[in-house]
């Protein structure tokens, strides 16, 4: 009979799910080299600010402070981050939450975290057209542009 699971209600919640997932993220083989050795987080420093991002996330709580964006910027110029990066990202965080929680919080985590992926890698797509451009015009390189 399986156990019945409960929803993300407190911060602890969130602090063991932001555990649980990190754990299967750094050791994936797809995912995982970009927090050990690109990024080489500091996971005591690392998993609160995490835990606090998705606080503010879940429960409304606003001691967050943080670059999201800017960060995997940076992080993206160093190794570049696809689409099957954030997939990945996805199905296991989508895992974590459903392995340890049910309910309306858990399900509101999985949608959050894809309009978070959609969002970054579109960001981080735009950037990169963008210096790209910009890199051109700067080489005087001519574009041409078809009127619609």
């Amino acid at each position: 009979m399986p156990i019945a699971k409960n929803d993300i209600q407190t911060t602890a919640d969130i602090d063991r799910l932001i555990q649980h997932f990190y754990d299967s993220m750094l050791e994936d083989p797809i995912v995982g080299f970009f927090f050990t050795d690109i990024a080489r987080i500091n996971l005591a420093q690392h998993l609160p600010r995490i835990s606090k991002f998705w606080q503010r996330q879940l429960l409304g709580l606003n001691h967050y402070q943080g670059r999201t964006f800017e960060i995997h910027q940076q992080l993206h110029q160093r190794a570049e981050l696809n689409a099957d990066h954030f997939h990945r990202w996805l199905f296991l965080f989508e895992q974590a939450v459903n392995s340890l929680f049910a309910g309306e919080r858990a399900e509101l985590a999985i949608g959050k975290s894809r309009a978070i992926a959609q969002s970054m890698l579109q960001g981080l797509q735009d950037r990169q057209m963008e210096t790209v451009l910009k890199n051109r015009e700067q080489q005087g390189l001519q574009f041409f542009n078809p009127k619609p």
